[in-house]
């Protein structure tokens, strides 16, 4: 008799960072970062959690920050 496990689809795991530690993820202050908000469409949005409070996909960010690597690697 063989036992056949069912696996379950592999979802990627995402998690959602505040602004301290998007500002130590990508080296740049808030002021920067809002910046970037206002004049660059590719730079991630934040999501907004409440009233008050938004954070980053970090999926998101590192996607972003590879592709300012890349961009900068063919200047």
């Amino acid at each position: 008799m063989q036992i056949v496990h069912e696996s379950k689809p592999v979802i990627p795991r995402d998690r959602l960072i505040r602004l301290n530690e998007l500002e130590s993820l990508i080296g740049c202050k808030k002021s920067t970062i809002y910046t970037w908000l206002k004049t660059d469409p590719g730079f991630p949005r934040p999501i907004r959690l409440s009233a008050r409070m938004v954070a980053w996909s970090e999926n998101s960010v590192l996607s972003w920050v590879q592709s300012r690597i890349n961009t900068g690697a063919t200047q």
